[in-house]
């Protein structure tokens, strides 16, 4: 039950506006339990999903694709049902529809409300990851809003064979089949065309690399979220328990190095340079980690078993994708402060410290949108943050910053209530 790619672009995105009116008027009941059907269809499908997969991982080999970017466009059974779990996750979650933001009554007696309402139709442009095109179409379900996503050519075989499952699924519940439909085409004409849909499409949400996201911002004639640029730095203060910063930075940059969240950089204040290198470099080497490093800690990593190589500009401002990081010494925490207003891209920053005064200090000036205290990088991310899956990591500074759940995918309205009021 794909969206048949005989249509435009607009025309798809034409019966997404319609499906989206009918969403709006949707009861938490019917969305919740179209969700928990479309969890369930997801596991029944695994062997229709990973023959897809296979179709794309193949041609991702024969095409040179990194390991990296493999890894991401993979679909196991396992990887399957963590999806399939995350799509319940979200079915559990509140209703952010009808939420009431504010409320008050006027002193000439109007009483004002601002309550939450979907976007409307929300576009998804992402690369390889198939498992957005789950998340994106249920957290756009269970928000009230119409789904019409764009995934990679690498990963279209995957991403037609979920949204059939998806679409499939609907067909079987009161809640319109064209809530979630893929955008037709593997060309860039089909992109331009869901960037210039105003009128049609409310908000475009494009998912990946920084070619991505600037090529995205720079056509659209809709309005647009930044999402998901990840140059993180973990900064290991004078003050740090060393045994915690060490695995801290370990779990960071290794758990899985090719997704937004992971370390690129670590910041090491020069008071406990030595020590701490001492405590990481074994965890390190043993994760197979390789460091590019500026002159100190080339003299410190010498003889260790972790290879390192000289670090440059390019590197203080890499999102490497793979299990490289930068690492330098820090005199003091304005020094990694500044190091990181310069390099960052505003996603995830971590302090390991037992300062009050230092965490204070970082918590208050690095300008991120999320700011992890003793604890990994990789807690950046919408369910460890309790709100299901996610839509995006937003890097701007509009009114979705951070993962962006539920909530994020509102606007409001406000409705005012009078009796007989006219205004003098």
């Amino acid at each position: 039950m794909n969206t048949s790619d005989s249509l435009t672009t607009r025309e798809v995105a034409a019966r997404a506006k319609v499906a989206a009116a009918d969403l709006a008027l949707a009861t938490r009941a019917t969305k919740d339990a179209a969700l928990l059907d479309i969890a369930d269809a997801l596991v029944a499908a695994e062997s229709q999903i990973t023959e897809a997969n296979a179709l794309d991982l193949a041609a991702a080999r024969v095409n040179g694709t990194s390991a990296a970017l493999i890894d991401r466009l993979t679909i196991t059974g396992e990887r399957l049902g963590v999806i399939a779990d995350a799509v319940r996750d979200v079915a559990e979650l509140p209703d952010p529809i009808g939420e009431v933001i504010r409320g008050y009554t006027l002193p000439n007696g109007l009483r004002v409300l601002q309550r939450r309402v979907p976007m409307g139709v929300i576009g998804m442009i992402y690369e390889a990851r198939p498992n957005v095109t789950v998340d994106a179409g249920v957290l756009a379900l269970k928000s009230g809003n119409a789904a019409l996503l764009r995934g990679s050519s690498s990963a279209y075989h995957t991403n037609q064979a979920l949204v059939s499952v998806m679409r499939s699924a609907l067909a079987h519940t009161p809640l319109p089949v064209d809530s979630i439909q893929l955008v037709p085409g593997t060309t860039h004409a089909s992109v331009t065309e869901l960037l210039t849909a105003r009128g049609l499409v409310d908000l475009i949400i494009p998912r990946g690399g920084a070619s991505l996201i600037k090529s995205v911002i720079e056509q659209a004639t809709v309005p647009v979220i930044e999402t998901g640029v990840g140059n993180c730095h973990v900064y290991v203060d004078a003050a740090a328990d060393l045994d915690k910063a060490a695995n801290i930075l370990l779990n960071a940059k290794t758990s899985r190095p090719s997704v937004c969240n992971a370390a690129e950089t670590v910041l090491i204040h020069t008071d406990v340079a030595e020590q701490f290198l001492k405590a990481a470099l074994p965890l390190l080497a043993e994760a197979g980690v390789t460091l590019h490093g500026d002159d100190e800690i080339l003299r410190l990593a010498r003889g260790s078993d972790v290879p390192v190589v000289a670090a440059n500009d390019a590197d203080w401002e890499q999102e490497y994708y793979s299990l490289d990081i930068a690492a330098r010494i820090v005199p003091n925490i304005d020094a990694a402060i500044a190091h990181i207003s310069r390099w960052s891209t505003g996603h995830t920053e971590a302090i390991v410290s037992d300062s009050a005064t230092a965490i204070s200090a970082f918590t208050d000036e690095v300008d991120s949108a999320v700011i992890m205290v003793n604890a990994s990088t990789r807690f950046t991310d919408g369910a460890e943050f309790g709100f299901g899956a996610e839509i995006g990591i937003s890097t701007q500074k509009l009114h979705a910053r951070g993962p962006m759940g539920l909530a994020e995918l509102t606007s409001t309205k406000y409705v005012v209530t009078g009796d007989g009021h006219v205004r003098s």
